[in-house]
């Protein structure tokens, strides 16, 4: 039978009905209905004249044919994909391509505008669809397959690649009233008493959680939420404490009640990566886009560094003065706040 006799397209559902095993997350993988790739696999199963698909227990399991056809089409699909990217031309400013982009509601508060300042400058017709991530679906390919690509923390084990962008430390946030502020600074022993308010991530810890449980710190959560991205309006006019990345909060610092201040612990990394599925590796307009949100994350970067430098250079300042100078008033110290009372500190990885 030649190529023309069939559609090409039952390949595609092929793939996914093989590989997943599973007529439901076939059709969402494919971002398609249930009803419609029950009939795929009911046209394939005539082509083929093969069950592909038998049920046993409560799975599926893949029929001899199968098994030796999925690195088939496995191979037919990406060598297809590969050869259809070779013609494709990207114009930046000429592009009508739109992207669909998923990110967690703290990248939405400190990526987008940057991101679409340097879009609108260089491809002023392309349209980016943001959707927010939503904690505790599965960690498949299927988000990579609907959507263009994913920004979120580096550590989803996603199958599809890789690359981290952007980088954050975590901060402590509360309400400027709170008594518990001593010289802008909180203990230890502060972060084990407060009550909390923190980002919910389903059953996943954000690394300054895992690092207080690190040091034996089982924070007293009064309120979760899910994200970051409320948390600053929560702690306000309380006696809460949260941890966030510093870029969201100081986007809040002035307008809310909140004031930032360091954690009392060395600094815990937040990473930020991009993820997308392999078929869209060689895409032109992937690409572009690829290369923008790299730039945006490095220029970001660049500029926290030089705000990092240009703070060293004022201390290092005040250090010397105060060597002339003689010392002034130390900071009171309060002896129930003792930070060798936990264990020692383990840098989070």
């Amino acid at each position: 039978m030649g190529l023309g006799a069939i559609d090409l397209n039952l390949l595609v559902a092929l793939e996914a009905l093989l590989e997943d095993r599973n007529v439901t997350h076939a059709g969402l993988r494919l971002c398609t209905s249930q009803s419609a790739m029950s009939g795929s696999l009911a046209r394939l199963r005539r082509h083929f004249n093969d069950e592909l698909l038998v049920r046993v227990g409560r799975e599926y399991e893949l029929t001899p044919l199968a098994e030796r056809l999925l690195p088939l089409v496995q191979d037919t699909l990406h060598k297809a994909e590969e050869a259809l990217s070779l013609t494709k031309q990207f114009d930046p400013a000429r592009s009508l391509q739109r992207f669909s982009v998923v990110m967690s509601d703290y990248m939405m508060s400190v990526l987008v505008q940057p991101l679409l300042e340097a879009i609108g400058a260089e491809a002023p017709e392309v349209r980016i669809d943001f959707h927010p991530l939503v904690y505790g679906q599965p960690e498949s390919d299927t988000l990579l397959r609907c959507h263009d690509m994913m920004l979120v923390p580096l550590g989803y084990q996603l199958p599809g690649v890789s690359e981290a962008v952007m980088h954050d430390r975590f901060v402590c946030i509360l309400d400027r009233d709170n008594p518990r502020l001593t010289d802008g600074r909180l203990t230890l022993r502060d972060l084990a008493e407060m009550p909390h308010a923190a980002a919910s991530f389903g059953k996943s810890q954000t690394p300054a959680g895992r690092q207080l449980e690190t040091l034996g710190i089982n924070p007293k959560v009064q309120v979760s939420a899910p994200g970051f991205g409320v948390l600053p309006f929560l702690v306000a006019g309380t006696d809460m404490v949260a941890l966030v990345p510093e870029r969201l909060a100081r986007r809040f610092e002035g307008f809310t009640r909140v004031v930032v201040v360091p954690t009392p612990f060395p600094d815990v990394p937040l990473v930020e990566a991009l993820y997308w599925h392999h078929n869209r590796h060689a895409d032109p307009g992937h690409t572009w886009l690829r290369e923008t949100i790299r730039r945006v994350g490095a220029e970001l970067d660049a500029s926290r560094a030089a705000q990092d430098a240009a703070a060293q250079d004022v201390a290092a300042h005040e250090a010397a003065q105060e060597s002339v100078s003689g010392p002034g008033p130390g900071p009171s110290q309060d002896d129930t706040h003792q930070e060798n009372e936990f264990p020692t500190l383990v840098r989070a990885s």
